[in-house]
């Protein structure tokens, strides 16, 4: 598979999904911009059948290395981020995991019947990334259980290995050339905004400066019922350039784990 289809069809999957993902999108090139990516992120567990190393396999195929590793200890996350060697324009990919120990046995043992649902064949899928939910109808009941030690896991609960995020790169657009503007335009529009932190995480002085609208609700089939749950969210960046004169390609870990909180659950207002 080559770089162009997989991220072709991670982008069909999110869109698909995630309608407003592409009223986003159109919303920006109605304009004249021109939108290219800046980052698209993944989660799963700490489970050697699924962790950052299964994931990272399909990225490293096409050319993708490791550049950067981070720890979110009240998240209890770890992450690593990945680039195209002297191509600064391809998308960085981000792929972090839950560190199951950290957690409740209560909490373990949940998260191991649903991952020892399915057969270990079912993991080595060459595509696994793109499985989304291999493992049947979630429980809402367990959903919101896991919602009180880790809303990360409980989203991944539910809709397992897809693209959490694509996020747009703010430096390749013209007239919303700030993330101000952009923020601006996104509630014009009637978006709404990821304010944990304010809704702009980072300053220039760090090199990089984010924001995100809350992950669009939607239906989803439990074994208990249908509930309006957040899917996936759309992020947006603008780097700024290092003492060298090189726009800064890494990410600020105090400014992601805020960003991870655009899948919480909230209520529509």
């Amino acid at each position: 598979m080559t770089r162009e289809h997989l991220f072709s069809q991670l982008w069909e999957q999110y869109t698909k999904q995630n309608p407003s993902a592409l009223d986003v999108y159109n919303s920006f090139t109605t304009l004249g911009e021109t939108v290219l990516n800046d980052h698209i992120a993944f989660r799963t567990f700490n489970d050697p059948r699924m962790d950052i190393k299964v994931l990272e396999k399909p990225f490293l195929k096409v050319g993708y290395i490791e550049k950067g590793s981070y720890v979110f200890e009240t998240k209890k996350l770890i992450a690593k981020h990945y680039e195209i060697p002297n191509m600064p324009n391809e998308p960085k990919v981000f792929i972090s995991q839950l560190v199951l120990e950290d957690f409740s046995k209560d909490f373990q043992n949940l998260i191991a019947e649903r991952i020892n649902s399915v057969e270990n064949e079912v993991y080595k899928a060459s595509d696994l990334i793109l499985k989304g939910n291999i493992w049947g109808a979630p429980s809402f009941k367990i959903y919101n259980r896991l919602r009180e030690e880790s809303e990360y896991a409980a989203w991944l609960y539910v809709y397992g290995f897809r693209a959490n995020h694509f996020t747009v790169s703010i430096n390749s657009l013209k007239t919303l050339n700030t993330i101000e503007k952009v923020n601006q335009h996104l509630k014009d529009k009637g978006f709404k905004l990821n304010d944990s932190g304010g809704e702009i995480k980072g300053t220039p002085q760090e090199l990089l400066q984010q924001s995100s609208i809350m992950a669009e609700k939607i239906e989803v089939r439990f074994s208990d019922g249908i509930h309006s749950i957040p899917a996936c969210y759309y992020e947006f960046a603008i780097r700024y350039p290092d003492a060298s004169g090189q726009l800064y390609n890494g990410f600020i870990a105090k400014s992601a784990d805020k960003i991870f909180e655009s899948t919480n659950f909230y209520d529509k207002k």
